[in-house]
């Protein structure tokens, strides 16, 4: 019978567990633009810098991130990322300057993969 419960609730889990984490992703991608500021790029952690950005919001952010805008390539330049992984990343910076965002849903990263999309398309 424990058998039979382990495996159950190893299928309970959600589908992106083992997605990095906003941190992991920041120093193994964002981290060379963000880092320093590299063409005119938020730099990690500064408020001044973020606060226009936070304001604006996930809606705008996470989209953005997904297939780039201005100098920045989409998902940074690391097509391996998953939705949910940029998404971590933007979140994690965005709330080192200054936001308050909380981990994304699944409903979430769905609204913000259709948003890039449509993006896209223009």
């Amino acid at each position: 019978m424990r058998p039979i419960l382990i495996l159950l609730a190893a299928l309970a889990l959600p589908a992106f567990a083992d997605d990095k984490a906003g941190a992991e992703v920041y120093q193994s991608t964002c981290i060379q633009c963000h880092g320093e500021g590299k063409d005119q790029a938020p730099v990690f952690g500064d408020p001044k810098r973020w606060n226009k950005l936070v304001r604006e919001g996930l809606n705008d952010l996470v989209p953005s991130a997904l297939v780039g805008i201005r100098k920045m390539p989409a998902k940074g330049g690391n097509p391996a990322l998953s939705d949910l992984e940029v998404a971590r990343a933007v979140i994690y910076m965005a709330n080192a300057g200054g936001g308050r965002f909380a981990e994304p849903t699944e409903a979430d990263i769905a609204r913000w993969r259709q948003k890039a999309d449509k993006r896209k398309k223009k």
